[in-house]
């Protein structure tokens, strides 16, 4: 299991991006847009520069869902890889087998 805080502090940022995507977006769309003045591209820049670094889709981490481990996770199931063995050998993965010889 992972640590509260750092489950705490993804939730955070997941709520920081979800708050400014829409902005992030458009200021990104006016800062890449080479038929606007460079005045008003470089204005663009210094406000995406402004706004809370935790608010970049990128600085986001993949965690599973179950015990908030942070390696080895699928993205499709959104799980680990040691809480997908555990549901699968418990039966509730439907279609998996664990398998043994």
């Amino acid at each position: 299991m992972a640590k509260k805080s750092m489950i705490a502090r993804e939730v955070k940022r997941q709520k920081l991006v979800d708050k400014y995507a829409t902005k992030r977006a458009e200021l990104k769309g006016i800062a890449r847009d080479q038929s606007r003045p460079m005045e008003e591209r470089f204005k663009a820049q210094l406000k995406l520069a402004k706004l809370p670094r935790n608010s970049s889709a990128t600085r986001l981490h993949n965690r599973c869902q179950l015990t908030g481990r942070p390696h080895a996770y699928y993205r499709k199931l959104k799980v680990s890889r040691i809480a997908l063995r555990e549901l699968g050998s418990s039966g509730q993965i439907p279609g998996m087998v664990k398998s043994s010889w």
